[in-house]
C-alpha cells in the first residue's frame, strides 16, 4: 500500500491538471471563441478524476485520503482557471487557489514531518463549525458586494497586498511545521510525549508561536484579496481572540512540560502576535 503522503500528492496533482485541460481547449479553434464551452471540460475532468480515484482505491482505507486530496486539487485548479481566464473576478481565483492549497499542504506537510500524528483531520476541512461559517460569510460578502458594488472589488493593488500576506503566512506556517517536525501537532497536547522537545531554533527563535502567526497572517490576507471590508474586521477580531485563548491555554502545558527552560524562552522571545503575551501566571 502506498504511503499517505504519496497518495495525497498524486491525487492532488492529478486533479489539478483539469486547469491544463481547460487551457488546451482555449487554444483549439472549436473552443477559443467560447469560454463556457471550455469550462465544460472542468466538471467532466473532475468527474473522471473522481471515477479514477474510486476505481484505484476501491476497498482501500486510503480512499478517503485520496478523495479529499482530489477534491482540493479540483478546487485548486478551478482557482487557477478563474485567475487566468476570468479577469473580472480573478482575485477570487487567487483566494480559491490559496484556500485549497493551504488545506492540502497542511495534510501533506504533516505526513512528511510528523506521520505519527497524521489523520484525515490533518486536512483541517472539519476544523470547526465556526471556521466553516466564517468561510461561507466571506463568500457571501464577496458575492453580494460584487453584485451591488462591483467597483469595490476591482482594487487590484489591494488584492495584491492580500496575496502577498497569504504567501508570507503560508510560508511562515509551513516553516514552523517543518522546523518543529515531530514536535508539531494540530491540537493542544495535554500530556508530554517521550520524544517531545522544546524547539527554540530557526523560525522559533523569532517568535514562540510561528504557526499561529502564519495562520493569522494568512487568514487576514484572504479577506484583503477578496476586498471584503466586513469580513476583514471580523476575521481579524475573531482570529486574534481565538489565538489569544489558544496560546494562553497551550503555554500552561508547555510550562508544565519544560519548566524553567520555557520560562527563559518566554523572556527572550515574544509570541509573534500583536498584544498577545501568552500565559502570565494568572488565571
Amino acid at each position: 500500500m502506498a504511503e499517505p503522503d504519496n497518495i495525497s500528492l498524486f491525487t492532488f496533482c492529478a486533479s489539478s491538471t483539469s486547469f491544463l485541460a481547460v487551457l488546451i481547449c482555449q487554444l483549439l479553434p472549436e473552443f477559443s471563441n467560447s469560454l463556457y464551452l471550455s469550462f465544460l471540460v472542468f466538471p467532466v475532468w473532475c468527474g473522471l478524476s473522481y471515477v479514477l480515484v474510486k476505481y484505484i482505491f476501491r476497498d482501500d482505507p486510503s480512499y478517503q485520503n485520496a478523495l479529499r486530496a482530489g477534491f482540493l486539487g479540483c478546487a485548486f485548479s478551478l482557482g487557477l482557471i478563474i485567475s487566468f481566464l476570468m479577469p473580472t473576478i480573478s482575485h477570487f481565483g487567487w483566494y480559491l487557489t490559496a484556500l485549497s492549497f493551504f488545506h492540502w499542504s497542511e495534510y501533506y506537510t504533516t505526513a512528511v514531518t510528523n506521520p505519527k500524528s497524521l489523520s484525515l483531520e490533518s486536512y483541517l476541512l472539519d476544523h470547526s463549525k465556526e471556521y466553516k461559517l466564517a468561510a461561507m460569510a466571506s463568500w457571501l460578502e464577496f458575492s453580494i458586494e460584487w453584485l451591488l458594488f462591483p467597483g469595490l472589488k476591482h482594487h487590484n493593488y489591494i488584492s495584491r497586498v492580500g496575496l502577498f500576506l497569504v504567501i508570507i503566512g503560508e510560508v511562515v506556517r509551513k516553516l514552523s511545521m517543518i522546523t518543529a517536525s515531530t514536535n508539531f501537532n494540530h491540537y493542544v497536547q495535554y500530556q508530554k510525549q517521550k520524544d517531545h522537545q522544546l524547539v527554540t531554533s530557526g523560525i522559533y527563535s523569532l517568535c514562540r508561536h510561528p504557526s499561529y502567526v502564519g495562520w493569522f497572517t494568512w487568514s487576514i490576507g484572504t479577506q484583503i484579496i477578496l476586498c471584503n471590508p466586513l469580513c476583514l474586521v471580523g476575521y481579524t477580531a475573531v482570529s486574534w481572540k481565538f489565538f489569544k485563548q489558544r496560546i494562553y491555554e497551550e503555554e500552561i502545558y508547555l510550562l508544565n512540560f519544560f519548566g524553567e527552560d520555557y520560562v527563559e524562552y518566554k523572556k527572550k522571545v515574544g509570541t509573534g502576535l500583536p498584544f498577545i503575551k501568552g500565559f502570565d501566571g494568572t488565571f
